[in-house]
């Protein structure tokens, strides 16, 4: 085993960095977990502050917007899941159908720049698009055509809240999260078309038998971290695009523990809420994955 080591020295030289980096970013912060479960004093320390146990567990599962905010943080993640995961498969199997490379490498283009664009400049953007005020491009168009009266503040109605958060989430990422599908795409066998041609199989069949097997442990590797992640129904999108009048629709675990744990300096229960949804989503992947096996597929562990 020495000799093996020795052998790859310089392999191993070139690992230490990395191995350094994930001990002092990744590794040694998890020592503040112990907050969750202190009365965190900033001039005790973590060490010597005092031990409080699950209060703060209990006092974020007993808080009167508790309810309101499971209930959002589910919704919008689980609505993202639902519509949102869906859509990049879409489009990666419209464009791998393009044949027209030029065409196929500006539509590419189009849809891969709102990923590099930033939650604050996406939420203004399609406030000036659903504006009431003269210039909104979406209630003019909507008054044209006789669906609408007069115009809607989309921004500010709570029933339209939750729709405009996954319809921007689906704009801004639809494009960067086909690139791993048309990745995969890449690698299934071209024989197998030709030998559906000649079969007689028609596009929707191509694609049903043969496209959509050969890219489906990257589907399912993809929707079980993505189920990982239901508490995390994005934090910095709906922090930019809420208001005063969709706080009921707005509030998720993330936005509770930027008023009530930064805010006000409460880091203990921050702590306490950041374990709990990383507990839960532990727990979600798990399941999901011992599912994905039990159908004979296989998982990400």
């Amino acid at each position: 085993m020495s000799k093996g080591i020795w052998n790859d020295r310089y392999l191993y030289l070139f690992v230490i960095p990395g191995v350094i980096w994930f001990l002092i970013f990744c590794y040694q912060p998890m020592y503040g977990v112990l907050i969750a479960f202190k009365d965190y004093d900033i001039v005790a320390g973590v060490y010597n502050s005092e031990w409080v146990g699950l209060k703060y567990f209990s006092d974020f599962f007993h808080d009167f917007n508790f309810n309101s905010i499971m209930i959002n943080t589910i919704a919008i993640s689980l609505l993202k899941l639902l519509i949102g995961f869906p859509a990049p498969i879409i489009l990666a199997l419209l464009l791998n159908e393009v044949k027209k490379k030029m065409f196929k490498r500006i539509t590419q283009t189009v849809t891969y720049l709102p990923f590099f664009v930033s939650w604050v400049v996406v939420s203004g953007i399609w406030y000036e698009l659903l504006t009431v005020d003269q210039g909104g491009i979406v209630n003019t168009f909507l008054m044209n055509i006789g669906l609408l009266k007069e115009p809607v503040f989309w921004f500010g109605n709570p029933d339209y809240f939750w729709g405009l958060v996954v319809a921007s989430d689906i704009w801004k990422g639809i494009g960067w999260g086909s690139i791993i599908y048309l990745a995969a795409l890449s690698g299934v066998d071209v024989d197998l078309y030709e030998a559906a041609v000649m079969d007689g199989a028609s596009r929707w069949k191509q694609t049903w038998h043969i496209t959509l097997p050969g890219i489906r442990s990257t589907i399912i590797i993809l929707f079980i971290l993505n189920v990982g992640s239901i508490l995390n129904a994005g934090f910095d999108q709906i922090y930019v695009m809420q208001n005063p009048a969709v706080m009921d629709r707005a509030q998720i675990i993330d936005t509770y523990v930027m008023t009530t744990g930064i805010f006000q300096a409460n880091y203990s229960i921050a702590a306490a809420v950041g374990l709990f949804k990383s507990i839960v989503g532990l727990i979600m992947l798990l399941l999901v994955n011992a599912l994905v096996k039990i159908l004979g597929e296989e998982g990400v562990l």
